[in-house]
């Protein structure tokens, strides 16, 4: 189950939280680094910080962008303390994990990371399924990148000991980000043919109806059902206009 977990850190700013990720992973028996632009890497600061998990650091996969970190993965979670004008469903670190204890037996996730100044932008986020939320001060709730890292990698580890595997699950086929990307793209054309959004103020739409789908967790068979009915839908309406 944990070999199905990869942490995904985005536009990382200082080499050596790369390395105290590192770290933290393999005190959690976590193996999977996906890195997103990081600004510095590798580093003598990074490998010096992950304090004997060279491993972890040699295997990282080094991706240009988010979308290809995530593209194979089925389930996608960002971590976030943000407040959001639009309503996204959010998990405890321990909450999560409990699902995933069953979920990740057959399905590849990616637990995403942020900036260490900013976080997530509301474009990343838009990718996920859920959030992530650690409880903590709410006085004083940021937490280093490392720091979260563990908490949440922790709570994977107990519950991957812990959880009995539902076998009626592991047939689920979720299609992938790279899968649901390209859904919402002829999702996207699609409305704009038959005038259902303006262009120029589609955002809020498109960002609703992502929260839809996303909620749905639609698998592959599913999938090909709505791009049917998208591909048939726009067809008519072209037959008609001709």
């Amino acid at each position: 189950m944990l070999s199905n977990i990869r942490i995904v850190l985005v536009e990382t700013s200082h080499p050596g939280n790369i390395g105290a990720v590192a770290r933290a992973m393999k005190n959690m028996c976590m193996s999977e680094l996906y890195l997103v632009a990081p600004k510095i890497f590798p580093s003598a600061d990074a490998t010096s910080r992950a304090s004997g998990a060279d491993d972890i650091l040699a295997s990282a996969v080094r991706c240009d962008s988010l979308q290809e970190a995530i593209a194979d993965c089925q389930l996608v979670i960002g971590a976030s303390a943000r407040s959001r004008t639009i309503a996204v469903p959010e998990e405890s670190p321990r909450a999560c994990a409990e699902r995933l204890a069953i979920e990740a037996q057959n399905k590849k996730v990616a637990i995403l990371f942020g900036r260490e100044n900013s976080g997530l932008k509301n474009h990343e986020l838009d990718l996920c399924q859920t959030l992530l939320t650690i409880p903590s001060n709410a006085d004083y709730s940021s937490l280093n990148i490392a720091a979260a890292v563990q908490v949440v990698c922790y709570e994977l580890l107990v519950a991957s000991s812990q959880a009995a595997v539902e076998p009626e699950l592991r047939d689920v086929s979720l299609a992938s980000s790279a899968q649901m990307e390209s859904f919402y793209e002829h999702l996207y054309q699609a409305l704009n043919e038959i005038g259902f959004i303006n262009p120029d103020k589609s955002t809020s739409i498109m960002r609703r109806l992502r929260r839809v789908y996303h909620r749905a967790a639609l698998d592959t068979k599913e999938l090909d059902i709505l791009r049917g009915i998208l591909k048939k839908s726009t067809a008519i309406l072209h037959k008609k206009y001709d």
